[in-house]
């Protein structure tokens, strides 16, 4: 698991899905707001939370997968 995290060709595939997702109509705005006002948050604002050590890239990475998988799952796309 922690291999497959670490390929290119994963994450790759990840931002083809989250784009994919992204320009769906089929997905609701609300559900993409969901993700991208955390990331867009986390991104402006690394500093609100300094007693997470987490770059902002393994962050947005992290909820692109969870989105990914989410989203994916609940509207079968």
């Amino acid at each position: 698991m922690i291999r497959k995290l670490l390929t290119y060709r994963h994450w790759r595939t990840v931002f083809r899905r989250v784009y994919r997702l992204l320009a769906s109509p089929r997905v609701p705005m609300g559900e993409k707001l969901l993700f991208a006002v955390p990331v867009l948050l986390y991104w402006v604002l690394p500093d609100a939370l300094p007693f997470v050590p987490v770059d902002d890239i393994a962050v947005t990475l992290f909820l692109m997968n969870a989105f990914a998988g989410r989203a994916e799952r609940k509207y079968k796309l």
